[in-house]
């Protein structure tokens, strides 16, 4: 039997995140969307969400790796970022997708197909857990690649070099990175592929984060992987991260290699027979070129003002907390220290603040440590692409908290100033 260690991110976000009256920050995905919302993105007129849905066709099972449409417009979301690239690239095809239940569907689809025992995989670290838990529990051997934060978190590509095995399979990314909100830049991405096209080694590329490139300049967007011309490349993603519609569990792989795609469709009869046809017709219309920009312009103006807004919480409290200020996504990771410098606890301390205040994020040492916990003592990931008004009230409470347990009497004057500080998250909102 396959032996696999606790989903720590998930375990803990399915122990917590119903507590009543929760201030949930824990959360990844720009703030839901309803389908009545959905309809509202159409610049073609046509605002009426009964139109989304086809509600006189059969259910039958559809498609079987996702409809035409649908593939059609998940490959032009890559086919317009090469076309302003001016890439030689052939444009991505419906043949080139695998439509899967979410990304998380896609990930685990990519490991079952390709590596087994006798496979080494290198995964950056840190990132989503399944990244490398998976493949480890198929028999491979991982090893982990480690982001420094004395390197802002970017991939130090030398260390890859000298990670590289003569069985290395599969080198493993997540860009933009989960839980740090870093972006591998377009010249370490170049390096990263110049390194697996050298070795013959599958690029798997997580990007579910993608394109919410909020504080990013135009020219340093980082393509994605597979724009990159090298064949042997998978990118994943879903609709819930940056695109709000979480609760329609689709996600995809895209890859132009047609070796790969076809064990992963192969693979995938085992698995999944289709999507829901009710969630493929909802995807495809929000990824339709009549809606997609206007969608993902909210989520990237609400990532813009909810960052501004964390980021003066962090100023205002720089001698109990610290970051590396994310560039895009929707996570930061963010360190708290105690009165005497040093770092929290950050599993009690999420337990804590939950218990107070109401206000619920997620340990770094426990959720994303692997059990190097040095590297993650007193960090906490807060997902700030939530309703503004949400994210306004957790940190008008977390800051009462930090008043009370954390700051010394003599660097902060009493809780006269806190109630200061918490009105003015109240307010900061409405002027950004």
């Amino acid at each position: 039997m396959v032996q696999l260690p606790a989903f720590e991110v998930e375990q803990w976000m399915d122990k917590y995140e119903n507590t009543l009256g929760v201030l949930n920050i824990a959360e990844t995905c720009c703030a839901s969307i309803s389908i009545d919302r959905l309809a509202q993105f159409d610049s073609s007129q046509q605002a009426d969400a009964r139109q989304i849905v086809d509600f006189s066709k059969p259910m039958t099972y559809g498609p079987i790796l996702g409809s035409d449409e649908l593939r059609r417009n998940i490959a032009a979301i890559y086919n317009e970022d090469e076309n302003r690239a001016t890439s030689p690239l052939p444009p991505l095809s419906t043949g080139d997708i695998v439509v899967t239940q979410g990304a998380i569907a896609a990930n685990h689809l990519v490991f079952y197909s390709l590596v087994g025992p006798g496979d080494h995989v290198i995964s950056v670290f840190p990132t989503y857990q399944q990244l490398y838990t998976i493949p480890e529990s198929l028999g491979a051997e991982v090893s982990l690649w480690e982001l420094k934060e004395e390197n802002s978190y970017v991939p130090d590509v030398a260390k890859l070099e000298a990670l590289i095995k003569s069985n290395t399979k599969m080198i493993v990314i997540n860009n933009p990175n989960n839980p740090t909100g870093v972006i591998i830049p377009k010249e370490v991405l170049s390096k990263i592929i110049d390194i697996a096209r050298k070795h013959d080694i599958i690029l798997f590329s997580d990007e579910v984060y993608r394109p919410l490139f909020h504080s990013v300049e135009p020219d340093n967007i980082p393509p994605s992987a597979i724009s990159m011309g090298y064949t042997k490349t998978i990118a994943t993603s879903s609709m819930s991260k940056a695109w709000a519609l979480a609760g329609i569990r689709v996600g995809w792989i895209a890859s132009r290699d047609p070796s790969i795609i076809s064990a992963v469709a192969s693979a995938r009869d085992y698995t999944t027979i289709s999507v829901s046809q009710l969630d493929d017709q909802v995807a495809r219309y929000a990824l339709g070129a009549s809606v997609r920009p206007q969608l993902i312009a909210r989520n990237v103006s609400l990532a813009q003002t909810n960052l501004k807004i964390l980021e003066q919480f962090v100023k205002d409290h720089s001698s109990t907390c610290s970051w590396m200020k994310p560039s895009a996504g929707t996570t930061a990771l963010v360190r708290f220290n105690n009165r005497d410098g040093t770092p929290v606890d950050d599993e009690q301390f999420c337990k804590d603040v939950l218990e107070k205040t109401k206000v619920m994020f997620l340990p770094g040492s426990r959720c994303f440590g692997h059990g190097q916990t040095s590297s993650f003592d007193g960090t906490v990931r807060i997902g700030y692409v939530s309703e503004t008004e949400v994210l306004r009230q957790a940190l008008g409470e977390l800051c009462g908290y930090i008043t009370e347990n954390l700051k010394c009497p003599v660097q902060f004057a009493g809780i006269r100033a806190a109630n200061k500080l918490h009105m003015r998250y109240s307010k900061l909102g409405r002027y950004l």
